[in-house]
């Protein structure tokens, strides 16, 4: 659930637009069945209220730096350490080459593991 707030560096967009890039950027990632809910009391919160989605992707803005929490399905009988690692190195691409902004962190959560 991204905030609706824009960004410090280039106001053309929010951090729900970059979310809604993360979120895409690691579908397309081998061994990705899909994303995860964030499984914090507030995700289930918001969820329970309606008020605002419960996506698989967060980002914060710290300190003039953007942060981004991933969370993931994956299939089994892959190693989930490689599929993190390629997650995190498309997102990174992706998200940069799109905003032409740096993330300090992108964090990835399995969540679940899933047999298709």
């Amino acid at each position: 659930m991204a905030e609706e707030s824009k960004t410090k560096q280039n106001p053309s967009f929010t951090l729900a637009d970059i979310a809604k890039a993360a979120e895409d950027a690691a579908v397309q990632c081998y061994g990705v069945i899909d994303l995860a809910h964030d499984d914090s009391f507030r995700s289930e919160l918001k969820e329970w209220l309606k008020k605002g989605d419960t996506s698989g992707a967060i980002v914060r803005q710290k300190k003039g730096t953007l942060e981004i929490d991933l969370y993931i399905t994956v299939s089994f009988g892959v190693r989930i350490s490689e599929v993190v690692l390629e997650v995190q190195k498309k997102v990174r691409f992706d998200l940069e080459k799109k905003f032409h902004l740096s993330f300090h962190t992108i964090n990835v959560y399995v969540q679940s593991v899933k047999a298709l």
